[in-house]
């Protein structure tokens, strides 16, 4: 039998600084209905509730701004999971690294990053 492996990405292939102690850090509920969610998929999120879902640039429930980066994969397809996300700065991570929902335009793109960059969380290419 062949062996199988996966290549998953890890906080670290994601966040290259942040502040002491991981202090940039964060638990948050990622929404039920979010489906699958791995490390670096950059998050908004729903001004009623507070829930994490990944960013929608088309939304109106607060999901169209991006305040957060998922640094563990999770399934939140037909429940609330709790998760751990960089939520502040100051901290630095790798722009390749970034997980972005599908068909987002080069203009979404930088305005989400300019969101997060409100935080202290800058991305940069191969930090």
């Amino acid at each position: 039998m062949a062996v199988k492996t996966h290549s998953y990405k890890t906080d670290t292939d994601v966040v290259k600084t942040e502040a002491r102690n991981r202090a940039s850090r964060d638990e948050a509920t990622l929404a039920s209905g979010s489906g699958i969610v791995i490390a670096g998929t950059v998050l908004g999120t729903v001004t009623v509730g507070g829930k994490k879902k990944p960013l929608a640039p088309g939304a109106s429930d607060g999901s169209q701004i991006a305040t957060d980066i998922s640094l563990q994969h999770a399934d939140a397809t037909s429940k609330d999971v709790r998760i751990v996300t960089l939520a502040r700065g100051v901290a630095e991570v790798v722009l390749q690294a970034l997980v972005w929902p599908a068909g987002i335009s080069a203009t979404q793109k930088a305005a989400a990053l300019a969101q997060l960059e409100t935080k202290l969380i800058t991305a940069r290419n191969g930090v």
